[in-house]
């Protein structure tokens, strides 16, 4: 369900209203404030809504830049926003961004090439090109694997401490969502392979490296596994009862280095984990304290003696 939709149901506004108040900063989502009307959200989600909060616009102009040269620019993406227009050719994007930000810092209209991109509830680290032949040499980085990806996610359940998977993708299993490869049928190779970072009540904190890097590859793995992208509403066990209500899937490109095709130059770059992510976070290491932490010996209350009557 949309956002505004869902503000407008729970707070009893009209659509319009509910999409400003949105767009002001003044709902938040299981604690953290979302100002994205369009962004998906589970109907049983906890809404607040802050009538009185002062409005925080801007957000079409905000831009995270982690690296900027003559020929690439990497950006931190945030979570709920495209990397690149669809078909419905919205004017928000990060793309849309990137061009804007380069546009006012240079003056002359830019040239930004999209070398890669991430799924719109996914946030991290995102390089696009500053011209042509940087587009060119730095697909063929990625083609070659020769770039350094890592992503870090919290996934449902309790992981080993390292592993792999290696089943074949298909853009459609069956309903028309982007799966694993039946026996015998032909797939994409893909491979993803995670390292446990850190147990938690209900779920793992995972580091994930790429050799491939298909379309929902790492939401499609783990989720084939049984292990699904906490806050994933595509991958994720429909009516299962979150381990904890996560306000979008908690997905994150941390990790961006590669040798700069032209000057050789190491650029190596991280993206530091959203105030969702890591609110949820700390949110499970909390459980964990607790669910640690002794309990008190309890003793036996004293009991009252009776006095005794005198003869």
């Amino acid at each position: 369900m949309r956002l505004d939709l869902a503000a407008a149901r729970a707070f009893q506004l009209p659509r319009r209203a509910a999409r400003e108040a949105v767009r002001a900063g003044r709902i938040d989502v299981a604690g953290v404030t979302r100002s994205e009307p369009g962004l998906d959200v589970p109907p049983e989600s906890a809404l607040t809504f802050h009538p009185d909060r002062p409005a925080r616009y801007g957000v079409r102009t905000s831009l995270s830049v982690l690296h900027e040269d003559s020929d690439c620019i990497i950006v931190d993406k945030p979570a709920g926003l495209l990397s690149l227009p669809t078909a419905e050719r919205e004017k928000d994007t990060l793309l849309s961004r990137v061009s804007a930000y380069l546009q006012h810092r240079y003056r002359r209209r830019p040239y930004v090439g999209v070398v890669h991109r991430l799924d719109k509830e996914t946030s991290g680290a995102l390089l696009f090109a500053r011209s042509r032949e940087a587009l060119r040499s730095l697909q063929e980085l990625f083609k070659r694997h020769a770039i350094e990806r890592e992503y870090v996610a919290l996934v449902t359940g309790g992981l080993p401490p390292a592993g792999e998977f290696r089943a074949d993708l298909v853009r459609d299993r069956g309903d028309r969502r982007r799966g694993v490869a039946r026996p015998g049928k032909k797939g994409l190779r893909a491979v993803t392979r995670y390292r446990t970072l850190e147990l938690l009540p209900g779920a793992s904190f995972v580091s994930i490296r790429l050799e491939t890097g298909r379309t929902h590859q790492i939401r499609v793995h783990f989720a084939a596994d049984g292990h699904p992208v906490l806050g994933d509403l595509v991958y994720g066990v429909p009516g299962a009862r979150p381990v904890v209500e996560a306000p979008r899937q908690m997905l994150h490109a941390r990790t961006l280095g590669f040798a700069q095709p032209r000057t050789g130059e190491a650029v190596l770059c991280q993206a530091p984990l959203p105030e969702d992510f890591s609110g949820i976070l700390e949110r499970l290491r909390r459980r964990k304290t607790k669910a640690l932490r002794p309990k008190p010996e309890r003793l036996p209350k004293p009991g009252r003696e009776k006095p005794r009557r005198e003869r």
